[in-house]
């Protein structure tokens, strides 16, 4: 083991961008139409505003990379606006969504491989077993460093577009001639806490948007490919699910896609046919995957930057050869495998559901609290106060509430509880931080 990382930076403006896009369309885009469809034309409308949500703190994250680009990421970033303790809970709930993440994508690309053997979802544990057994081959393709991992990423980002063009393909075909919507749009039906219920979960598909900021000492000149790469990333990402997602509204009723394990599959397969459906699941599946592995490169580089800065356990810190942050990738592997494990009594697209508003929440705290470091620094005028970033910050921060409450109060609970278990883990990193101080004035005096 080596305690150094490679001077080299492998992730250029194209890798970059595909970690983004890649992270963001993995699961979401095409698992949520089942989770989303009781709400209906709702769902269109919290689109809107999450892209819009979303849009206003990739530019806070942006900002925060151009001016600090040798912060080390977001852990960074709250730390020098609020300190040691801050950053380190913001991190510890960012890592744990991480995790929750990893789980609800390995769950979503066996349900789309279920396509293939639909008696997987019919067969108590298989899901969970199947999904564990993919997870721990993504983690050996990272082991090989992120070099490896971000050539992945940009191949996968290519194939996982292709269903999402097929779905748009049909929907500009059917409604040419003025067909009717399978789900009609009824105004009486839109509300505000229906349009609420739908933000955490169209959230968790835009989730990612601050994916290059992560493995910042990686990535080639930083201070301007980490914003080119968020800002591109969020904006194209948005347009996509805002487009793709109203298609598949409008062409399966709303219970038939609630039913549905694999959405998208189901639509093209009443137009095109059963072989080009199961096309669209083999891409889907493969979507999940890019965006897996994409998440794995995260679990072992974001402990890893803290690790080296001393606020995370040291084993943490500890590359190999190829710069890889194995024991991190590992010790992550394992939780997210328990994870996983815990809830293979849930139905796959139950299953998905908890991970995704789980991991939502906990991201949430990440995103408000680099909101509030940027508005803190720019009080300190630490960081450049733009007319941009001066509005979209508090706007960032109000979505970032709003959201925390259509999260719903067992996702937020869980998140809260999952927050308060890094505390031990932070009086460790401290412990252990002041004893090296120690040794080093023994040794130095």
């Amino acid at each position: 083991m080596n305690d150094k990382t490679p001077a080299a930076r492998p992730l250029g403006f194209w890798m970059a961008l595909a970690l983004v896009m890649g992270n963001m369309i993995g699961s979401g885009v095409y698992m949520l139409p089942a989770s989303l469809a009781p709400f209906g034309w709702n769902a269109v409308f919290g689109w809107g505003l999450t892209i819009a949500g979303s849009l206003c703190l990739a530019y806070v994250f942006a900002s925060l990379a151009r001016e600090m680009p040798t912060a080390g990421g977001p852990h960074g970033f709250v730390e020098a606006a609020f300190g040691h303790l801050p950053a380190f809970m913001i991190s510890w709930s960012y890592i744990i969504s991480i995790l929750v993440s990893i789980a609800a994508l390995a769950t979503a690309g066996v349900s789309y491989l279920s396509a293939f053997a639909p008696g997987i979802g019919a067969t108590a544990g298989a899901p969970a077993a199947l999904a564990v057994s993919l997870l721990w081959a993504i983690i050996l393709l990272n082991m090989r460093g992120a070099g490896a991992a971000g050539r992945f990423q940009i191949v996968t980002l290519g194939l996982k577009l292709l269903p999402l063009i097929a779905i748009v393909i049909i929907a500009a075909g059917v409604f040419a001639d003025g067909t009717p919507p399978a789900t009609p749009y009824v105004a009486d039906t839109i509300s505000m806490s229906a349009i609420n219920a739908t933000a955490a979960l169209t959230l968790w598909a835009m989730l990612g948007f601050e994916s290059a900021c992560v493995p910042q000492d990686k990535v080639d000149r930083p201070h301007i490919t980490i914003p080119r790469a968020t800002m591109a990333g969020t904006l194209i990402v948005g347009v996509i699910y805002l487009v793709v997602c109203t298609a598949v509204i409008m062409l399966m009723p709303a219970e038939t896609v609630a039913q549905s394990n694999a959405p998208f599959a189901d639509v093209i397969a009443g137009y095109w046919g059963e072989g080009a459906a199961l096309a669209v699941a083999l891409f889907a599946a493969v979507s999940a995957i890019g965006a897996l592995n994409g998440w794995i490169l995260l679990t072992g580089e974001y402990p890893r930057s803290m690790a080296q800065k001393g606020d995370f356990p040291q084993l943490f810190g500890k590359v190999n050869a190829r710069g890889a942050p194995v024991r991190g990738i590992v010790i992550g592997g394992i939780l997210i495998t328990l994870l996983v494990l815990s809830n293979y009594t849930r139905t796959m697209s139950g299953l998905f559901t908890f991970m995704a508003l789980l991991s939502t929440s906990a991201t949430l705290v990440l995103y408000f609290a680099c909101a509030a470091a940027a508005v803190r620094l720019m009080l300190q005028k630490r960081l450049t106060t733009t007319p941009m970033l001066a509005v979209l910050t508090p706007l960032g921060l109000i979505y970032a509430v709003w959201t925390f409450q259509g999260a719903g109060a067992e996702a937020n609970g869980w998140a809260f509880v999952l927050l308060v278990a890094g505390l031990p883990v932070y009086l460790l990193v401290r412990r252990q931080k002041a004893a090296r101080s120690v040794q080093g004035g023994a040794t130095n005096p």
